[in-house]
This record gives structure tokens, C-alpha cells and sequence, in this order.
């Protein structure tokens, strides 16, 4: 498993990247060259040859083609703490688990009481998702001042949060679905899964296989976020030594390639030494999950390209002269309202009935007071939100008012967040 700290300094210098890409997506939707900005991303790409393969426009490629890649690694970090970290046991799982089900529940709910009856009550979805690049990020920015445990807690119910959001999209917003297409898919994650029970650990093996199962779901009509979720769960998750047999042969190769060399003046490695480094080499290769080489390879590449590439696609808000109308369109009061509101409220309220029913308990050095300061910065729903706005909404309008909802309620989020943080001793 992957040190909590390690994951947050990736997060850290994450979201300083995405804020980054946010600010130019929005500068350029609103200077001389938003025509350009527009034309790029409506732009359409074709991958294939000879006739043969997929065209789509630039924007679809990030949000369905990139944002595989985003979705590939949630999955694979969900199967990480199921399997060992804080996902493993149910006692140490259920506050986190209460915590993100509240606060899907009651942003969802508010945002319903706001669009009740009409076509806009479609984005219920949109103000359930927390962004932990940011969340993270900004909880990371408090240095010691904040426990372990609250880091920790905040990781986990980011990723019980992924879980749920990832079903809705799979659930609530598949609107037509061909069998066929789904059989084919089901099928190369069966081959995927004996490819692992077989002990393929080749990554390659899977990427091929991964990309069939990407283009199956695609066609079947269901979004293919869950291909990628589905696919991470066949990588395997075992090493072939444990660390203990590990170290004892690492420690005898090492004796052998100690040995001084026959000639002083050069510097290279006997036949007998060169063996012994390549047999350390597979070695540690063996005693390395592909599940958390895959995690600890692709994480940078969604961290620091994916994610900033999707920012920069579905950030670009307008603020013309009817921007005024915008903040009064229920979508909007609803989205941000779920955010900043709701996300707070349902994360503390379900873990307070939790805690005092007994059926979870306090992470070590976490008060009630950092609860509520990371329940706030949960209402930072961001790139998953904004990525549900896209499944939810296809009028420029109603997707326009769905994004100024999420810019402005991630912004006060996180400010009021970062505040409440800051005052934690």
C-alpha cells in the first residue's frame, strides 16, 4: 500500500496543476479568442486507419477516451483499500462508508427540492461527487496541524464517494443499452480475470485487453467509466514472494555482487555478478503487485496530464451579460446549494448517527471540529462533478448553469474549508 503521504503529495501538487488549467480554460472562454477555444474542443478527431476506427469530436475523446485513463486508476485504488487499507475491515470502514452516503444522499435531495417536476431534476447526480485532488490538496496545505487519521478519513470517503458515483453514472445515466456489445465486453473481463488467475502480470496483456473492453462498453450504450472501474478489478493484486523471503535472497545476491572484480581498472561486472543483479532485478519485480506498480506508474500521468486536459475542456464557463440569469437558474442554486451545503450536512449527520449508534468509531486523533472542516471541503465536487454535468445535460444552457454551480460552490468550499482547517490545533 501506497504511504498516505506519498498519495497526498501527489494530490498536493496535483491540484495546484488543475487549479491552473481551470484559470486558463475560464480566461479563455472569456477573451477575444473563445471562438478558438470552442472550435478546438468541437474539433473532430478520427483514430483508425484504412477507414476504419472512431471519430469524435476533441471533447468527447477527453471526457470518454482520457478520463478512461482517470477512471482505470480510481478503480484500482478502490480495490487497493479494499484489500488492504482503509476499506479492509468494516470497523474501520463503516465511519467513512456513513460519511459518503450521507453526503451523496443530501445533496442529491437538495438539489431535487430545487428542480422537483421539471427536465433540470436529471442532474440530481451532479452535487454528489468530492473531488479528492482538491480536497486533499488543500488539507495536505495545513502541514502538521492536521492528524494522519483526518487524512486518512478524508482519502477514504473520497474513494467510498468514487464508488457511488461511478454506480449512478453506471445506473441513472445509460440511456439505451445493446446486449450484444455488453456480452463482448463481459467476456474479455472473464478472459482478463484468467489471465490473471493463470499469473500473466504483463501490463501490456492487459492494456490490450482493457481497450477491447473499453470499445465494447462504449458501443453497448453504457458509459464506459465502468469499463475502466470493472477492468482495474481483474489486475493482479498478489506478489509471487513476501518481502521477509525477499530481503534474505536480495541479501545473498548482494554478498555475490560485492566480490571485487579480477581487473582495478574497470569498472564493469563479472558474468557471475551481472546474473546475481538481474536475479535482484525479477526479484523485486516478484515481490511488487502489478496492481500497485499499474497505480504507482499511471498516477502521475492522470494527476498531472488527464485530469489538468479535462479541466481545461469542461471549465470553460462564459460570463457574458446574461450571467446574472445564470446564478438564478435552479440548476445552478441546486448544484451549488448540494455542494456547499449539503455535502457538509450529510457527511457530519451520518456519521454522528453512526458513531452514536455504535456502528463506527473515531479515527485516532480526530475531533468533531476536523470532521466538519474536511465535511466542507467534500463539497469541492469538481471533476467528478463537472464530468457528470457532461452525462446529465446536453443543452449549452443547463450545462452552463451546472458549471457555474460547481465552480462556485468548490470555490466557497474550499475557501471556507481552508479557513476552518487553518483554526485546527
Amino acid at each position: 500500500m501506497f504511504p498516505v503521504a506519498d498519495f497526498a503529495h501527489n494530490k498536493v501538487a496535483g491540484a495546484v496543476v488543475l487549479i491552473a488549467a481551470t484559470l486558463i480554460a475560464i480566461a479563455w472562454a472569456n477573451s477575444p479568442w473563445e471562438d478558438t477555444y470552442r472550435a478546438l474542443l468541437g474539433a473532430e478527431v478520427q483514430i483508425g486507419i484504412a477507414g476504419y476506427g472512431l471519430a469524435k469530436p476533441v471533447y468527447i475523446w477527453v471526457n470518454d477516451g482520457l478520463m478512461a485513463f482517470f477512471f482505470f486508476v480510481v478503480g484500482l485504488e478502490i480495490k487497493r483499500e479494499a484489500l488492504a487499507g482503509e476499506l479492509s475491515s468494516l470497523r474501520k470502514a463503516a465511519l467513512p462508508i456513513a460519511g459518503a452516503i450521507g453526503g451523496m444522499a443530501v445533496p442529491a435531495l437538495l438539489y431535487i427540492s430545487f428542480t422537483a417536476g421539471t427536465a433540470a431534476s436529471r442532474g440530481w447526480g451532479i452535487p454528489m461527487a468530492t473531488d479528492i485532488a482538491f480536497a486533499l490538496g488543500i488539507l495536505m496545505l495545513a502541514g502538521p496541524r492536521v492528524p494522519l487519521g483526518l487524512k486518512v478519513f478524508l482519502t477514504a470517503l473520497a474513494i467510498v464517494d468514487d464508488i457511488g458515483a461511478i454506480a449512478i453514472i453506471a445506473i441513472f445515466y445509460t440511456d439505451s443499452i445493446s446486449i450484444g456489445s455488453l456480452v463482448v465486453g463481459a467476456m474479455l473481463l472473464l478472459i482478463s480475470i484468467t489471465a490473471n488467475r493463470c499469473g500473466v502480470r504483463k501490463a501490456v496483456v492487459y492494456f490490450i485487453i482493457g481497450t477491447g473492453v473499453w470499445l465494447a462498453f462504449l458501443a453497448s450504450g453504457v458509459h464506459a467509466t465502468l469499463a475502466s472501474v470493472l477492468m482495474a478489478m481483474t489486475i493482479p493484486a498478489k506478489t509471487r514472494i513476501d518481502c521477509a523471503n525477499l530481503a534474505t535472497r536480495v541479501v545473498s545476491l548482494l554478498s555475490v555482487v560485492g566480490q571485487p572484480t579480477r581487473s582495478r581498472r574497470t569498472q564493469l561486472l563479472t558474468a557471475t555478478q551481472q546474473q546475481a543483479l538481474q536475479k535482484i532485478r525479477q526479484l523485486i519485480s516478484d515481490a511488487s503487485a502489478p496492481l500497485q506498480e499499474l497505480e504507482h506508474t499511471l498516477l502521475p500521468l492522470v494527476t498531472f496530464f488527464v485530469l489538468p486536459v479535462f479541466a481545461l475542456a469542461n471549465a470553460g464557463v462564459s460570463f457574458g451579460a446574461d450571467s446574472v440569469e445564470t446564478f438564478g437558474n435552479p440548476i445552478c442554486i441546486g448544484v451549488a446549494v448540494g455542494l456547499l451545503i449539503g455535502k457538509p450536512l450529510g457527511i457530519v449527520g451520518s456519521c454522528l448517527i453512526a458513531y452514536k449508534l455504535n456502528l463506527a468509531e473515531m479515527p485516532q486523533g480526530v475531533t468533531w471540529r476536523g470532521l466538519l472542516a474536511v465535511s466542507v471541503l467534500g463539497g469541492i465536487g469538481f471533476t467528478m462533478s463537472l464530468f457528470v454535468s457532461s452525462l446529465a445535460f446536453f443543452d449549452p444552457e443547463s450545462q452552463q448553469a451546472a458549471r457555474v454551480g460547481i465552480l462556485l460552490a468548490s470555490t466557497l468550499s474550499a475557501a471556507i474549508g481552508a479557513v476552518l482547517i487553518a483554526r485546527l490545533r
